[in-house]
C-alpha cells in the first residue's frame, strides 16, 4: 500500500492538479491501463481467462452494472471483491461527509453549504480503495431502510422537520457513493426491496417515505445469483434485471491445472499436502460434477475440494503430533478418511438412497487411478509385485508413520524402483517418499495386481 497523499484542503487538491472522474471512468481507465501494460487485473482468479473475464472486462469498459449467474462455489464472490483492485488506490472525499462526496462535487445540502462557506479551506480526507467496496448478503429480512435509508426518529426528536434531508439515515447503497456495491444472492431479496433499487440503478435518486432526494449517486452495482434461484427460492424481478447492463454466466474450472490452483490458493493447509494429492482431490471433484448420481443443478462447489485438502492436512498433522514425526505429510490413507466427512457437501439424486458411500468410493478410486497413470506411466512395477508374493505384506494406516512405512517395505535387490517412484513426484523427505510409494501401491491395487485389506484404521497391501 502506498502512503496516503499529504493533501488536506480543497485548495491543495486543486493546486496538485487532481482531476475528478466518475466511478465508471475511473474503473475503465484503470482496467485499460492494466491491459495495455500486460498486468493481470484479476489476481487469484483461475479458470475464467477465456470465458468470464473477457465478458466482464467488456461490461466494465461499457460502464454497465453486472449480475453474475452461476452455481455455488464458482468464485462469484471472489471475482466481485477483486473489482476493488480497479479503483484508484486513494480517493479524496469531503472530510466528515456521510456519502463520501468528492470535494469538487458536493451533492448533499449540508456539503454544498460547507463548500460555499469554506471554499478552498474545506477539509479533505482520503479513502483507500478497500473501503470503497461494500458487500451485502441478501436475506429475506433485508429492509428498504438497510439498503436505501429511512427517517431517523432521533433526529426528528432533536427538532428537525420531517422534510429536512438531515433527518434521513442513509442506507448501504447511498453510503457506498463513489464505490462498488456487491450484493450476494440477489434473488433472496424480497421483491418489494428489489423495487426500491430501481430508481437507484437508473435515475440515481432515492425515495424515502415520500421524500424524493435528487442525489446523483455514483455507484456500480454488482450482484451474484444461482440460476436455480429464479424458480426455487426467489427471482430477480424483470425491471431490475433490465437495469443490469450485463448478465454473465460463471462456471467451474475447465482445466485441471486451474482446479488444482484454486485448491492450493484457497486451502488453509496445516501440513504438507503433496501436489499429487491436490490433483487427486481436483480429479475427484470433477468426477462428481459429471456423475449422474449427484444433483448437478445444485453443483459440486470448489469448497468441497478445498475442505478435503484441509481435512487431509489436519489428518497428517494429527498423526505427526501423536506419533512424534518431524514432518507432517499427507498420504493416500489420509484421503480415504477425509472423504467420509465431506458427504454433507453433496446433494444426491433421489434414487440414490443407500448408495452414497459406494458412489463416493468408486469415484475416488477412479480419480486415484487417473493420477497414477499420469505420474507413473512407463515405470516397471514388476519387482514390487513379485516381492509381495503372498508371504510379505506392507502395512500402512492413519497412525503409521512415514518411517515405519518405509522400513516395512520389502527389499527389491537394488532395482532402484523406490527411488524412481519418489523421483516421479519429486519427493524430498521421508513423508513425501512414503506418500509417493503408498500412491504406487494403491495404483497397483486398483490395477488388480496386488490385494488390499482395510481393518481398524490399518491398510495391508499384499
Amino acid at each position: 500500500m502506498s502512503d496516503r497523499p499529504d493533501i488536506f484542503t480543497v485548495g491543495e487538491l486543486r493546486a496538485a492538479g487532481h482531476i475528478d472522474k466518475d466511478l465508471r471512468h475511473e474503473i475503465r481507465d484503470n482496467l485499460l491501463a492494466a491491459l495495455a501494460a500486460g498486468r493481470d487485473p484479476w489476481p487469484g482468479i483461475y479458470g475464467f481467462g477465456r470465458t468470464v473475464l473477457p465478458q466482464l472486462e467488456r461490461a466494465l469498459i461499457a460502464g454497465h452494472d453486472v449480475v453474475l449467474l452461476g452455481e455455488r462455489g464458482q468464485g462469484k464472490t471472489r471475482l466481485m471483491r477483486t473489482l476493488a483492485g480497479l479503483l484508484d488506490e486513494w480517493s479524496p472525499v469531503i472530510e466528515g461527509s456521510e456519502l463520501n462526496e468528492h470535494p469538487y462535487e458536493p451533492i448533499t445540502e449540508q456539503s454544498r453549504t460547507r463548500a460555499v462557506a469554506e471554499g478552498d479551506r474545506m477539509r479533505v480526507a482520503w479513502r483507500h480503495r478497500s473501503e470503497r467496496y461494500i458487500e451485502k448478503l441478501a436475506t429475506p429480512d433485508t429492509s428498504v431502510a438497510d439498503l436505501i435509508g429511512d427517517v431517523d426518529p432521533m433526529r426528528v426528536a432533536e427538532g428537525r422537520r420531517l422534510g429536512d434531508p438531515e433527518t434521513i439515515h442513509y442506507g448501504l447503497i447511498p453510503r457506498a457513493n463513489r464505490g462498488i456495491v456487491g450484493i450476494n444472492e440477489l434473488p433472496d431479496l424480497a421483491e418489494r426491496i428489489q423495487v426500491a433499487m430501481l430508481n437507484v440503478m437508473e435515475e440515481r435518486d432515492i425515495q424515502i417515505r415520500g421524500y424524493v432526494l435528487r442525489l446523483p449517486l455514483d455507484v456500480l452495482v454488482v450482484a451474484s445469483a444461482n440460476p436455480e434461484d429464479y424458480t426455487n427460492r426467489g427471482r430477480i424481478i424483470t425491471p431490475l434485471k433490465d437495469r443490469f447492463g450485463a448478465e454473465i454466466r460463471t462456471h467451474y474450472p475447465i482445466e485441471l491445472d486451474d482446479e488444482v490452483a484454486v485448491i492450493a490458493q484457497e486451502g488453509r493447509l496445516v501440513a504438507d499436502v503433496p501436489p499429487v494429492m491436490l490433483e487427486i482431490l481436483a480429479r475427484y471433484t470433477r468426477a462428481l460434477r459429471q456423475s449422474p448420481a449427484i444433483n448437478q443443478s445444485s453443483g459440486v462447489s470448489a469448497r468441497f475440494a478445498i475442505a478435503g485438502a484441509e481435512t487431509v492436512a489436519a489428518a497428517a498433522l494429527h498423526r505427526a503430533t501423536v506419533r512424534g514425526e518431524d514432518e507432517a505429510v499427507a498420504r493416500i490413507v489420509d484421503l480415504e478418511s477425509a472423504v467420509e466427512v465431506l458427504t454433507g457437501k453433496l446433494e444426491f439424486e433421489s434414487g440414490e438412497e443407500g448408495r452414497e458411500q459406494a458412489v463416493l468410493d468408486h469415484l475416488l478410486r477412479m480419480a486415484t487411478a487417473e493420477a497414477v497413470r499420469v505420474h507413473y506411466r512407463g515405470l516397471d512395477f514388476g519387482p514390487l509385485v513379485a516381492a509381495l508374493d503372498g508371504h510379505l505384506t506392507v502395512t500402512t494406516g492413519e497412525q503409521v508413520t512415514a518411517r515405519e512405512f518405509l522400513e516395512n517395505l520389502p527389499s527389491l535387490d537394488g532395482s532402484g524402483l523406490y527411488e524412481e517412484i519418489s523421483g516421479q513426484l519429486d519427493a524430498k523427505n521421508d513423508g513425501q517418499r512414503a506418500a509417493a510409494i503408498e500412491l504406487a501401491l494403491e495404483g497397483l491395487f486398483l490395477a488388480r495386481r496386488i490385494s488390499k485389506e482395510s481393518d481398524g484404521g490399518e491398510t495391508i497391501y499384499g
